[in-house]
């Protein structure tokens, strides 16, 4: 078994890092749902993260890593892996006049709050994204006009194969929603963001305007991953989902939003089951009625 060597190894090498056995995934996903991980490790630093990823890579241990778990799925019966939780990377600092340098598990909230207080704009959309900045820019993540990919400048990474890595400029990969680190291989340990300097107030009043419109919008009461789909090329996959009926469609505790048909939410003991079916006959729904494959933005874990 791998998490026998796992356990003797992580023992003797990284004696202070907080390693938890069988934790409830839906613990760390923002769906609420997902069965234990084998082993779960919360490495404290980019370094102790690069060296425990390079060892799992020479052991051939199975790797999953977890940030807000904000696009992630994970099986009822739980997942065979050893999950990196980068939870603890999570410092910021300004790097220069109109730069900010953090740690992949800095949440996307934290993130933009602290530009605005710096006086640096083109964050305001990542305000209200329930993710951390690796996840983010692994994903490309994005609303309202804007997108990591507009203002990352650098991302240092542990590659496999190659170790710790810093890219820069096209080697980035940026696309809709994807990157060069979206294989789900590479690992964001830090990223370097080039923004603009603005009005602090300014800047706040834009969060906030967004902020609002995401209350009004978004069923953000609930637990979810997000927008459950990716926006189909010359449509949106909200209207495709409510123009075929299917606001308020359930399959157990999993449900399309009432208010907003982009959201699978999870309405009190959901589990991953449910949210599978649902997207599943979502996808099959719309593609019958309008000839349009729905491609899932959430990644899921069996």
């Amino acid at each position: 078994m791998w998490f026998e060597t796992f356990d003797t190894e992580a023992a003797r090498r990284f004696p202070e890092m907080e390693i938890l056995r069988e934790e409830p995934m839906a613990r760390h996903t923002t769906f609420r749902v997902g069965g234990p991980a084998r082993r779960m490790a919360r490495p404290a630093s980019a370094e102790e993260a690069a060296a425990l990823l390079r060892l799992a890579e020479s052991e051939g241990w199975p790797v999953l890593v977890v940030g807000n778990g904000s696009n992630l799925l994970a099986a009822d019966g739980g997942v065979d892996v050893l999950v990196v939780h980068t939870g603890k990377l999570a410092g910021v600092e300004r790097a220069g006049e109109r730069s900010v340098r953090a740690g992949a598990g800095l949440s996307l909230a934290r993130l933009a709050a602290f530009a605005q207080r710096e006086g640096l704009g083109g964050l305001e959309f990542a305000h209200g994204i329930p993710g951390s900045l690796g996840g983010a820019v692994c994903m490309n993540a994005g609303a309202y006009g804007g997108e990591m990919g507009q203002v990352t400048a650098a991302v240092t990474a542990w590659m496999p194969g190659q170790g710790v890595r810093t890219l820069t400029g096209e080697a980035l990969g940026f696309g809709y929603r994807r990157s060069a680190f979206g294989d789900g291989r590479a690992v964001v340990l830090e990223a370097e963001l080039t923004l603009e300097p603005g009005d602090r107030a300014e800047i706040g009043a834009r969060m906030e305007e967004l902020g609002r419109r995401r209350r009004e919008k978004q069923p953000l009461e609930l637990p979810s991953a997000g927008s459950t789909f990716k926006r189909p090329q010359g449509h949106y996959a909200g209207a495709l989902i409510e123009a075929c009926g299917l606001k308020g469609a359930r399959v157990g505790g999993a449900q399309v939003s009432p208010k907003h048909a982009g959201f699978v939410v999870n309405t009190g003991g959901a589990t991953c089951a449910d949210v599978l079916a649902l997207i599943t006959h979502i996808q099959a729904v719309v593609l019958e009625r309008t000839g349009v494959q729905l491609e899932p933005e959430v990644k899921v874990v069996l």
